[in-house]
C-alpha cells in the first residue's frame, strides 16, 4: 500500500501568488474575512470561506455557500491565475517566522493508510466542522487546504528538503506576522522515486517512513477519508489509483516544528469565594504569587491569573501522576487536580465556561480576558512537546482538546489538490 503519492498541483502562477495565498479558512471568522478581503478579488478566502461573497446572515452550511466556492474557484481558473501542473511531482514548503525555519514535503497521503492507522491522530473531532469539510471537498472535488502532517526525523528526507529548496521558486509570500512561505517544484523524476521510496512499500520491505502522524487537520483528513470510503463504494470500477485515494498534506520532520502553547480561561469560580477557591487547590498545588506574569518554563508547572496577580502553579511532592502519555500532559493534569474536582468543569469540549486561547496572543490576552469581566481566571501551560504528541498517538489515545498550537501555520492558497 502506498503511504503517499505526488500530485499536479493546482497553483497560482508565481506573479499571482502574494494576491492569492489567504490565511487558513479556520482561523478567521467570516467577518474578519470579509474585511480582509475587501478590494482583494484574487484572495482564497474567496474559495476557501466563500460566504463572503453572499448576503450578510447567509446559513454558513447552505448549498449556496459551497456552491459559491465552487464558481470562485472555476472563475480562478478560467481567468489563468490558477493552473495545474501538467505531470504529478513532490513540492518543497518553507516557512520562516523570524529566527524559526521549516521545511516540508508537500504530497498527497493515503485515505487507507489512515483508515488503517498509518497515519496516527490524537484529537477528537467535531461531526458539524467534519461535515462542512466534507461537503466543501466534494462540491469542489478538491482539496484546497493542507493537513499539517510530521513525521520522525529522516537524515535522508532533510537531506532531499535541503538538495531540492534552491533555485528558483515557485512561490514566495510574505505573509501576516512577516512569516516567509516559499514553494519549490521538484523537477527531477529521480528525486520523485528517491521520495517514494522513503515512505512506501515497494519490494516487501519496511520503508524508512512507515508512518505519519496528524499535527494540524484532523476534520480535513477525517473529511477526506470519508470521501475515499464513499466514493470508493460507489465506483464499480475502483482501483485504488483515482485521487480520492489521497489528501492534500504537507510533511515535516518532527524536530523542525514549533509548538505553542494553548491557555485556558474559566467564567467562575464554581461559586467559591477567592480564598475559598484557593484554599482548594493547595490540597494538591503549591501556590507562588509572582511579581510579574508568569510563563511556564518547563513541565509540571503552570501559571495562574487571578484578581489582577499571577501564580506560579506546582503539584505537591506526593501526588500520583499517571503513567499514561494523555493523562501525563499539563493540560490533563489541570483538569484532574483543578479543573474537574474543583471547578465541577466535566468536559472541556461542551462546557461553556472554559475557554481557550492560543499561545500566539500571548499573556496579555489571558489577562485582558479576565480584567474585562468576562473570565475570573486564566492558566497558562509550557507546550505540549512534539514527542508527547507522538507517544500520545502511538498509544491510540486522544489528547485533551486545544492542547497544542502549532506556529507558523500554513497558508491556504499556494498549492491546491483536484480530485
Amino acid at each position: 500500500m502506498k503511504l503517499i503519492r505526488p500530485f499536479a498541483a493546482l497553483r497560482p502562477t508565481i506573479d499571482q501568488a502574494q494576491y492569492v495565498a489567504a490565511p487558513p479558512y479556520d482561523v478567521l471568522s467570516s467577518k474578519e474575512a470579509a474585511v480582509l478581503t475587501k478590494e482583494k478579488p484574487l484572495s482564497f478566502l474567496h474559495i476557501s470561506k466563500p460566504e463572503i461573497d453572499l448576503p450578510e446572515g447567509t446559513d454558513l452550511y447552505s448549498d449556496q455557500v459551497y456552491q459559491k466556492g465552487l464558481e470562485n474557484l472555476n472563475k480562478m481558473i478560467e481567468k489563468g491565475v490558477l493552473k495545474q501542473d501538467s505531470a504529478p511531482t513532490y513540492y518543497v514548503y518553507r516557512m520562516i517566522d523570524g529566527d524559526h525555519e521549516q521545511t516540508g514535503l508537500v504530497l498527497t497521503a493515503s485515505a487507507k493508510a489512515y483508515s488503517e492507522n498509518l497515519i496516527r491522530k490524537h484529537e477528537l473531532t467535531r461531526p458539524d466542522k467534519e461535515n462542512d469539510r466534507l461537503r466543501h471537498i466534494d462540491t469542489l472535488n478538491a482539496q484546497i487546504s493542507p493537513v499539517l502532517l510530521t513525521c520522525r526525523p529522516s537524515k535522508k528526507l532533510s537531506d532531499i528538503l535541503k538538495e531540492t529548496s534552491t533555485g528558483d521558486p515557485v512561490a514566495d509570500v510574505v505573509m501576516a506576522q512577516d512569516v516567509r512561505h516559499t514553494l519549490w517544484k521538484i523537477n527531477e523524476s529521480e528525486v520523485v522515486d528517491q521520495i517514494s521510496d522513503l515512505f512506501n512499500v515497494s519490494d516487501g520491505s519496511k520503508p524508512e517512513i512507515d508512518r505519519l502522524y496528524i499535527a494540524d487537520g484532523h476534520h480535513r483528513s477525517a473529511a477526506a477519508t470519508r470521501i475515499y470510503e464513499q466514493r470508493s463504494a460507489n465506483n464499480s470500477e475502483h482501483t485504488g489509483d483515482e485521487n480520492y485515494n489521497f489528501f492534500l498534506s504537507v510533511v515535516y520532520p518532527s524536530n523542525t516544528m514549533k509548538i505553542l502553547d494553548y491557555n485556558r480561561v474559566v467564567r467562575d469560580l464554581n461559586r467559591l469565594s477567592t480564598s475559598e477557591f484557593l484554599t482548594e487547590i493547595k490540597q494538591s498545588f503549591n501556590i507562588e504569587k509572582m511579581e510579574s506574569p508568569f510563563k511556564p518554563a518547563k513541565p509540571k508547572e503552570m501559571g495562574m491569573y487571578l484578581e489582577g496577580s499571577w501564580y506560579k502553579l506546582t503539584l505537591k511532592a506526593g501526588i500520583q501522576i499517571p503513567s499514561d502519555p494523555s493523562e501525563r500532559l499539563d493540560v490533563s493534569l489541570i483538569y484532574q487536580f483543578l479543573l474537574l474536582p474543583v471547578l465541577g468543569i466535566k468536559n472541556q469540549r461542551t462546557d461553556k465556561r472554559i475557554d481557550f486561547v492560543g499561545g500566539i496572543r500571548g499573556l496579555e490576552e489571558l489577562e485582558r480576558r479576565v480584567n474585562s469581566g468576562e473570565m475570573k481566571a486564566a492558566f497558562s501551560f509550557y507546550p505540549t512537546q512534539m514527542e508527547q504528541i507522538i507517544d500520545v498517538a502511538d498509544n491510540e489515545q486522544i489528547m485533551p482538546p486545544k492542547s497544542t498550537w502549532f506556529e507558523p501555520k500554513l497558508v491556504d492558497g499556494l498549492i491546491s489538490y483536484m480530485l
